[in-house]
């Protein structure tokens, strides 16, 4: 029977010791990979903060405001104020107006949703008359809340168009800067 030396003993506690270090410092990047593919995930699917260029929203969100979004399971309602992509890749801030397979039309710059007048007491300005027109299976009609002819490119224009549901990134749910809920 071989006697152990306190020297090897030890040596023999170093090198655990330095085991064990080396598997913490893996599980420290371990973590930390983790933590950051959740925040990358949560601010790209869940979340999302827009910093707005424009007036197109004006009185209710400003130029230079800075949004927070819902991006998750969301099911666009009437009057919310939503963030989509236009065709050029940009960010796009505008209000739902009508729903799919309504009828929209604007006379004396007052906005008719299948013939009943629209109650909107957030816009600005005044807009030019539109044609009835029906909005599409799966797309919205938007509309940005200065109404004021030239302020806002959105569902008015042959350019834009309705809105497709896939282009929908999600809802504004309040301004963070200058803070205030919508």
């Amino acid at each position: 029977m071989r006697l152990i030396s306190a020297t090897e003993v030890n040596l023999v506690e170093t090198k655990e010791r330095k085991d064990e270090k080396e598997k913490s410092k893996w599980l420290s990047w371990v973590v930390f990979a983790v933590m950051m593919a959740a925040v990358i995930f949560t601010f790209r699917y869940v979340i999302g903060i827009t910093v707005i260029s424009g007036n197109s929203m004006s009185q209710t969100i400003e130029s230079n405001d800075v949004i927070l979004s819902s991006h998750l399971l969301y099911q666009p309602e009437r009057n919310d104020i939503i963030i989509f992509r236009d065709e050029h890749g940009y960010d796009v801030i505008k209000r739902i107006i009508a729903l799919p397979n309504e009828t929209i039309e604007i006379s004396d710059g007052v906005v008719f949703v299948d013939g009943q007048p629209f109650e909107e007491s957030y816009v600005s300005g005044i807009s030019n008359d539109m044609e009835k027109t029906v909005v599409e299976e799966d797309a919205y009609f938007v509309m940005g809340d200065n109404r004021t002819p030239g302020e806002s490119l959105d569902s008015r224009s042959a350019d834009v168009g309705t809105i497709a549901r896939e282009r929908i990134k999600g809802e504004a749910l309040l301004s963070l800067i200058p803070f205030r809920l919508f």
